[in-house]
């Protein structure tokens, strides 16, 4: 129909080619029935209410929906030109969605009406349930009166579905129709309404506003979005999991579908996860479980709004990436440093070309230019068709992940753009030459007008506004490519266990050690002693040098109350220390001190109360905080997924033996953390908090060692 857009060239949902190993997966017989087809894909609208119902109708029409219309109100004969009925026992049929525009009260009494009814589904619009002090008694109160209906919201805008052109959506709205194209599921409505106001040639397909999320929550949504193979891929806007095993269970779905999924993720910051419980009554969960939940479940995490559209845009044309090199074209060679310095500590890279390569580019550029990659390909070659061809064509064939073309474009306004055509011509015939995977990116987002962007994304070429955007598209279309190759079946969680019931009981140090060395975790040879006699019994046993802690569950850091010594060397250092550490403790540990680390980590388990169990490994010492070079994962975890975190830290290098120092015990450090996750998930029911700072990594063949060990459990009162 006219103005569709959003067709391309790509496919409307990725075969699995590019990762065969993985495109056989089963389908998903365990997912729940798509109960929200006929909420997401309506024959038949009812509308409730006055102004919001009203618009409604008028978006409706603007969209050319075509199925039927029921405007219902108690008094009125006719809205928007359209018969109006007094009541829901009075529509013609049961009407699969509904907008329910009224106030909170009268809300709960429509949907018992429709749910009667056997309505498809309602988007409840009021706000005033559970994100104000008064809302819990009406959102258990509306949840009750659902029977088997689906709801949206409340406290919810709604949902637009530009592929049909239905939409239960009281406001204006960008959008357009389309063939096909992107879903958009955001708790926030108004990030969603901005989001449609986006000029930048992002073909949406479904925008669907979560709200409160009394019943249907964000798995519910995606469940029917990832069967319809219209949608090529999924943004999300959350601030909060309500239930991350439903999650886990349609991203497994997802993964079967072929349908990447890219989101961000608000609540980084304090202030950020308090205004987040106020908005939508949502528990965020800690920030660094939610990155692990998301990384586990393979879905790509941005940090903003322009990212979000631009990895959207990418993998609406290209799909996930295969890897993560990439190729720069550009004509000025500051251009060129950008693209070099912003892909800097990112996980994409522009390789050096290979000898073969370089001479293949080298013959179609003139003889001043530095062949490289970035490519500063000079001005010699502006507005000359041929040869941007010859130079594009050759670029393109080097096999890149994905290759990038720099093209910033005149002001339409005041400009002439007509010598910027040779150079899209050249590139959209280098794409039909080569099939490569390919970019246009201008570094300013406002340098790429919309018709132009429309125009490439035409023509199987990704138009990516701004560099830095640019490079963290490319960079989460890696990871989801990633992702993709990796077995569904580790998207398994336990999810959040009962929260432990009982008094907090933290062990002291040597009580806690006993527990670790239960679990094979190595411990250093002590003795906890409640005198200098038994010290000094306890000290013949060791061997010197020794390392004398207070010894009490009420002590947390040592280091900054003074109670721990190290390197005692003899007898009578160790007796004069006891004593001063005795006036303040009833209880000193005397150990062996460990004197040949490679490094020292930190290692914690928490229990998040919305995400689950997860455990955290770092750089550990006083310095753990300071540094924050830590790794957060869910648990469990098997070895891969501890050595790719541990990969990750700035002190791997350390432990692979540093400017010649000795590498560590790697071995022993994966089966300490694998020990660990065992433990944390036997304990789980009662373990409230476990942390090891330090764990010594010892050189390779001699293990590692728990110096320090923090435990507290939940007892029966």
């Amino acid at each position: 129909m006219p103005g569709l857009s959003g067709s391309g060239r790509g496919p409307a949902r990725f075969s699995g080619i590019l990762f065969p190993e993985t495109c056989c997966a089963p389908a998903g017989p365990d997912l729940l029935p798509l109960s929200l087809k006929r909420l997401l894909q309506p024959a038949s609208i009812a509308v409730f209410g006055g102004r919001e119902a009203r618009e409604v109708i008028r978006q409706c029409r603007r969209m050319a929906f075509a199925g039927d219309i029921w405007p219902v109100h108690p008094s009125a004969s006719e809205v928007e030109g359209y018969r109006c009925f007094e009541s829901v026992e009075e529509l013609p049929g049961s009407p699969d969605a509904s907008f329910i525009g009224v106030n909170r009260h009268i809300t709960i009494d429509i949907v018992r009406s429709l749910s009667h009814k056997g309505a498809g589904g309602a988007v409840c619009y009021a706000s005033g349930f559970s994100e104000v002090s008064d809302g819990e008694a009406l959102t258990e109160a509306l949840v009750q009166s659902v029977g088997e209906m689906p709801i949206l919201g409340p406290n919810c805008y709604g949902v637009i579905n530009y592929l049909d052109g239905a939409l239960l959506w009281p406001d204006q709205h960008g959008g357009q129709r389309v063939d096909r194209g992107v879903a958009l599921l955001t708790q926030s409505s108004n990030i969603g309404i901005n989001l449609t106001m986006q000029c930048r040639a992002l073909p949406i397909a479904y925008l669907v506003a979560l709200g409160n999320q009394a019943q249907t929550d964000l798995a519910g949504v995606l469940e029917t979005v990832v069967e319809d193979d219209r949608v090529t891929a999924v943004g999300l806007y959350i601030e909060g999991f309500p239930d991350v095993q439903a999650l886990a269970k349609v991203m497994r779905r997802a993964h079967e579908r072929r349908l990447p999924v890219v989101v961000v993720k608000s609540g980084v910051s304090a202030q950020g996860a308090r205004i987040t419980r106020s908005h939508t009554a949502s528990m965020a969960g800690s920030d660094e479980a939610a990155g692990a939940l998301l990384e586990r479940l393979g879905i790509a995490r941005v940090q903003d709004l322009d990212t979000l559209i631009e990895s959207l845009k990418l993998l609406h044309v290209h799909g996930p990436l295969k890897g993560n090199r990439l190729c720069s074209m550009s004509c000025s060679g500051g251009e060129a440093s950008l693209m070099a310095d912003t892909a800097s500590g990112r996980g994409v890279v522009f390789p050096e070309l290979t000898r073969d390569q370089h001479d293949s580019v080298a013959a179609t550029v003139h003889e001043l230019v530095s062949v490289s990659n970035p490519l500063d390909y000079h001005t010699f070659a502006w507005n000359k068709e041929e040869d941007l061809f010859a130079t594009y064509s050759a670029m393109l064939a080097c096999g890149f992940d994905l290759s990038m073309l720099v093209l910033d474009f005149p002001r339409e306004d005041r400009c002439n753009v007509e010598t910027w055509d040779p150079a899209v011509n050249a590139i959209t015939r280098a794409v039909d030459k080569t099939g490569a995977a390919t970019a246009v990116v201008a570094s300013l987002p406002e340098s790429l007008p919309e018709p132009v962007a429309t125009g490439l994304m035409d023509k199987g070429i990704v138009p990516l506004c701004g560099i830095r955007q640019a490079l963290d598209a490319a960079q989460a279309a890696v990871q989801i490519g990633a992702a993709w190759r990796r077995s569904p079946a580790g998207m398994t969680l336990p999810g959040p266990g009962p929260h432990p019931q009982g008094r907090p009981e933290s062990l002291d140090e040597w009580q806690a050690k006993r527990e670790f060395a239960s679990a094979r975790i190595d411990v250093p040879r002590g003795e906890r002693v409640d005198s200098l006699a038994a010290l000094e019994v306890a000290a013949e046993s060791l061997t010197f040098p020794l390392v004398l802690k207070a010894c009490d569950s009420g002590l947390a850091h040592k280091s900054d109350t003074g109670t721990v010594i190290i390197d005692i060397g003899g007898m009578d250092t160790l007796i004069e220390a006891a004593k001063t550490l005795f006036a303040r403790y009833s209880q000193l540990l005397v150990e062996e001190m460990v004197t040949d680390a490679v490094c020292e980590l930190i290692v914690g388990v928490r229990q998040d109360p919305v995400i689950g169990p997860w455990i955290m490994v770092g750089s550990g010492g006083i310095h753990a905080e300071l540094l924050a070079d830590r790794k957060v994962l869910l648990l469990p975890t098997q070895r891969e997924g501890f050595e790719q975190a541990i990969r990750s830290l700035k002190i791997s290098p350390v432990l692979k033996g540093y400017r010649g120092g000795r590498p560590a015990d790697m071995s022993a450090l994966l089966e300490a953390l694998q020990n660990l996750s065992d433990f944390s998930l036997k304990h789980r029911d009662t373990l409230m908090e476990l942390e090891i700072n330090p764990l010594l990594v010892r050189p390779e063949g001699k293990g590692v060692c728990a110096v320090d060990a923090v435990l507290q459990y939940a007892r029966a009162s």
